[in-house]
């Protein structure tokens, strides 16, 4: 049974710092394509982030510099390093796991930037 499990969501302050998780299981995660899209209130679905089973990682142009996508393999986990967050960042975040024609995804975590 595949399963991606995210944690790590919550409110922070404009200015901080967050880190959403991702653990997989039911799949050789290590030759899956990972990333993060968001969901605001309102609008589309949005890729966040992507990160490829050799390590090449791709961002969308409105979090360049300020989120990263790690990923370990030994632990079947994708992470998405949100950093500099202001409420523009605020959505529900989902992971996705990918090798075509699969795709798999979480069941999203909330993220509210708000003072």
């Amino acid at each position: 049974q595949v399963q991606f499990v995210e944690s790590g969501g919550g409110l922070v302050q404009p200015g901080g710092s967050l880190r959403l998780s991702c653990a997989a299981s039911g799949i050789p995660f290590s030759i899956y394509t990972m990333g993060w899209y968001r969901q605001a209130p309102g609008k589309q679905r949005e890729l966040v982030a992507g990160i490829t089973s050799n390590g090449i990682a791709n961002y969308a142009d409105s979090v360049k510099g300020r989120i990263t996508i790690p990923r370990n393999n030994a632990r079947n986990t994708v992470y998405l390093q949100m950093n500099s967050l202001n409420p523009e960042d605020t959505a529900v975040y989902y992971c996705i796991g990918r090798r075509t024609p699969l795709a798999y995804w979480g069941q999203g975590s909330q993220v509210t930037v708000s003072s």
